[in-house]
């Protein structure tokens, strides 16, 4: 295992079988970012006006919420993916390339998890408004602190 050769110097730098599997979720999260993405800007685009109960009775339907859902976890998904080469590139030091790595990984699953919570939210609004006039969305709103 000397440095001479060109086997001594790959060996103990881990296996190259996982790079086509995440050249390929790169791809497949792009592709499904750019589709819904223009869906959204499509659906956007139809709404009559972008006042507030506007949007949340468009996003109480269960396929914008389904749409919205997917390009959330789409979107943070595909970042994680690019920050993981950036951080497995350029951070040489295995403790801080574990460190960067577990914080991309808090900081993604915790935006996925406020987007569908403020997807979520939006429903319940959206739903509230629709069914009562407006009187349990005026109060949701307020325990919600305000919007």
């Amino acid at each position: 295992m000397g440095n001479g050769t060109s086997i001594g110097r790959v060996r103990g730098h881990g296996s190259a079988h996982s790079g086509t599997h995440h050249w390929l979720l790169q791809r497949y999260t792009a592709f499904g970012n750019l589709v819904l993405g223009l869906w959204l800007l499509f659906s956007l685009v139809t709404l009559k006006d972008y006042q507030f109960e506007t949007v949340a009775s468009w996003a109480a339907g269960p396929v914008a919420a389904l749409g919205l859902a997917l390009f959330v976890i789409s979107t943070f998904w595909h970042a994680r993916l690019g920050l993981q080469v950036v951080i497995e590139d350029y951070v040489h030091e295995p403790a801080n390339k574990v460190a960067a790595m577990t914080l991309l990984n808090l900081v993604t699953f915790a935006a996925i998890a406020a987007g569908l919570f403020f997807i979520l939210r939006l429903q319940i609004v959206g739903t509230a408004s629709s069914v009562s006039g407006g009187m349990v969305k005026s109060a949701l709103q307020s325990m919600m602190g305000g919007r």
